[in-house]
Formats: C-alpha cells, structure tokens, sequence
C-alpha cells in the first residue's frame, strides 16, 4: 500500500505548491479558472438552505412522493401503509438564481423576488449572504420590478489603494476608489456641494489635498476658507484667486461671493438662460469651486459680540450653497466636528449640501449630521472605519446610493507642486467680480463631458 502512498503524497503537494504560486502570482486568472466554478457551485448547492435560514422562502404547496402516517397522542406516530402515495405537501420555495457572473473583485448574480418580497428584504440579508457565500461583503447594487442584482465581493478592494489622481474633465476629479471596484469621482456638475467631516488623522486632508490636485489643472477659479489661521490652504496660495483666514476676511469674502452671484445672475438674465452654461461661450464665466476648512470655526461664538457676525456668516453660506450651481458657484466643506449644537445655520447649510463624505468620527453626533437622512446601515458602516486605514469613509454618491470609499495618498508636497505648476491658470479675484474672466470652454466640451455622465 505504502508503493502508491508516496506517489499521491507528492503529487497532491506538487498540485497545492502549484495552486498556491499561481494563485499568488495571478490572482484574477485563478479566479476565473479554479475559484469561480467553485464557488458558483457552492452558491447554487446551498442556495436553498441559505435562502431558508435568511427568511427569504416562501411556503409553497407541491406534489411529493410521501409515505402515509397519522399523529396520534404524544410525540409517536403510526403507519397506516408502507405505501408511498403522491399527493400535496407544503415546502419550502427559496428565490430562483440567475446566472452567477464574475467580475474582478467577485461575482454578481439577479435573484427573482418572490409574491410580497422588495429589494429592502435583501439589503436587509446581505450580512448574513456574505457569511454563507464566504465573502467579504455582499451589496445590493441595482433593482428593478421583480428583480434584484447581488454584487458580492471576495476581498476588501480598499485594503490597498493604488491609482493616480486624474482630472476627468470640467469639475471632474478621480480622487479614490468605490469599495464596488469603481473609481470614486467628485464631480460637481452632478452634485454641486459636499459635506466632508472625518476625525484627526482619518483622511479628511488627504481628500481635500487629491481634489485640489485635480481642480488645479483645470479652467476653474479656486476659493479658499482656512480657519486654522492658513496653515492649510496658504500652501496653494499660486492657484487661489482668494483666500480668508479669519473669521472677519471671511465675511467679507462672503459677501464678495454673494456679488458675484449677483452679477453672473444678472448675465443670465439679460440673455435668458437659467445657468452660465447655457450662455454663449463668449460670455461663460468662470465656475469657482469653494473650500472650506474647518466650518465649525465659522459658527463658533466665544461671546455674545459675536452673534451678528456668526449670523451673517451662516445667511452668506446658505445664499451660496442654494444659489451657487447655476451660477457656477460649487462648495466643498470640510469639519472635524458638525453638530446641531453649533446652531440652526449648520443644520441649514448641511441640508443643502448633497454630496455626503463621512472619514472615522470620534462623535457620533457629526456621523448622524452627515449620514442622518441617508440609509441608517450607512452610520454603521461609518461608525465601523479602522483607524488603520486612513482615507477610508462612507460616501453618498451620484446616484442615491451609500458606498465604503477610500482616497488615495496625496501628500501636501504633491498638492503644492501641482499648485505651483498650474498657477497661470489663476484668474485674478478683480477679474471675476467684474465678470471679465470667462472659461475657455466649448459647446463640444459640454456635450462630451454630458456623455461621459451618461449611465452606461
């Protein structure tokens, strides 16, 4: 016996040896080849079972093949016949499976609803498929009447984030990655105002640095609120048409913006159009992307002297945020600590700001601010950040949706060097107020960057 026993020995080490090197030099071509028909086949084999257990199956009454018995007192029961008859039982009936496909980081598949289930039934299971398909995560991604597509992923895709910043056209910035495999992009032309909150160290700046860096080679004006006395946006002082650093400058910087508004306002007026984009390429002004650094600072009081200039900072800040995207006016605001205790002018400006990005919090008041009207599984998610991954938070997208995101490194070095090399770029602060400053951007360019929004 043992004349054959080396033989398999050796040849089993040789094919795990082999598996394991293949595996770790290739992952994706394993994948497809030895690791997705596995795992489409456990799917399909406990299917039921799983279904069963998640309360996802509905009682059905079927023909069997059964054997005739009687309950009779106490837990016995009696044959009446050895006989097996046909006759109606009710069963079990889990969802029916489509065709499980792969992609990179997992696989997909549609599921049927059944009499009576939504898409709500599943989001709420996705915990509990991700345990039984021995997978890092499971996310309901589309629906539609009837059906319901499972995306489920073998690994944490954010665990390592390697790609370039890339400008993505006007007001289009690849910053980071989707926890789906997709890129993450800040694009302000489909959500004109963000929120971005995060802890110390969580990737708040990080975020702020990789948008800058995109924004910076394109034809917008840059507009800057650093309440932490500068040291965080003087260092992109060449590719800023402005900037305050106290709460003073800052009013009157407002107050300027709420001009400007009003001058671009009555451009469109005169030549009947709704929004700057629609003006002719001649007169299209520039579009000016805001930032704003720590806002708690903006709403602070440390005495009663303050409370005029708190609110008519905050009354600023709302004109803007409800009537800065037509006019080409985007704001980006960031904060360590965004409570309701700061005042109604936060909760009001945070009402306007639709773009969601919530870093690792150290109070789950600023996570409730940011994520509080969104799905309640997104405040776990973001209450659930490591502090070991730095860049990683929950993110209300374009399309209504909440995902786990991550940016990728940039350093302050970086962000000041593209700064630096794009300052021609810069238009004058005068030349803007007055209206004289226009985008060197084209009807083409529009409608190219209009398809590239289009779903595919």
């Amino acid at each position: 016996m043992s004349d054959w026993l080396i033989p398999l020995a050796i040849t089993v080490a040789s094919v795990c040896t082999v598996l394991l090197v293949w595996r770790r030099l290739h992952p994706a071509s394993f994948w497809l080849i030895v690791g997705y028909p596995l795992k489409t086949l456990h799917v399909y084999v406990t299917w039921g079972n799983v279904a069963l257990g998640c309360t996802l199956t509905r009682k059905r009454r079927r023909w069997r093949y059964t054997l005739d018995g009687l309950p009779i007192v106490g837990q016995a029961t009696i044959a009446l016949s050895q006989r097996r008859k046909v006759r109606r039982v009710q069963i079990d009936k889990p969802p029916r499976l489509g065709i499980v496909r792969p992609c990179r980081l997992g696989f997909r598949i549609n599921v049927k609803l059944m009499d009576g289930q939504t898409p709500e039934d599943y989001s709420a299971r996705l915990s509990n498929l991700a345990h039984a398909w021995r997978v890092h995560s499971v996310r309901l991604i589309s629906s539609r009447p009837g059906r319901v597509t499972l995306l489920a992923t073998r690994g944490d895709p954010l665990s390592e984030v390697r790609i370039l910043v890339l400008s993505e056209g006007l007001l289009r910035v690849r910053v980071g990655l989707l926890e789906t495999g997709a890129p993450w992009v800040v694009d302000f032309r489909t959500v004109p105002h963000w929120l971005n909150t995060g802890a110390t160290q969580s990737g708040k700046s990080t975020l702020l640095n990789a948008l800058i860096t995109g924004l910076s080679a394109q034809p917008v004006a840059l507009v800057g609120f650093d309440l932490k006395g500068g040291v965080e946006l003087t260092a992109y002082g060449p590719r800023l048409s402005a900037i305050a650093t106290e709460r003073t400058e800052c009013v009157g910087l407002l107050n300027d913006l709420i001009c400007l508004v009003k001058t671009r306002m009555a451009l469109c007026r005169a030549n009947k159009t709704r929004n700057i984009w629609k003006l002719p390429e001649d007169l299209r002004p520039t579009p000016v992307v805001v930032l704003v650094d720590e806002v708690a600072e903006l709403f602070l009081m440390a005495h009663k002297g303050e409370k005029d200039e708190i609110a008519s900072t905050a009354t600023a800040l709302l004109r803007l945020a409800q009537l800065g995207r037509a006019f080409g006016l985007y704001l980006f605001v960031c904060g360590q600590r965004v409570g309701s205790d700061l005042g109604p002018g936060v909760t009001a400006l945070r009402s306007q700001l639709s773009g969601r990005v919530c870093h690792r919090v150290n109070d789950p008041e600023t996570a409730t601010m940011t994520l509080g009207d969104t799905d309640p599984a997104a405040l776990d998610a973001a209450r659930q950040i490591p502090a070991n991954m730095p860049g990683t938070a929950v993110v209300v997208a374009d399309d209504g949706r909440w995902y786990r995101a991550r940016s990728v490194y940039v350093s302050e070095e970086i962000a000041e060097a593209a700064a630096h090399a794009n300052a021609e770029l810069t238009p004058a602060w005068a030349d803007l107020l007055t209206g004289t400053d226009t985008v060197t951007v084209t009807d083409a360019d529009l409608e190219a960057l209009a398809r590239e929004g289009e779903p595919t």
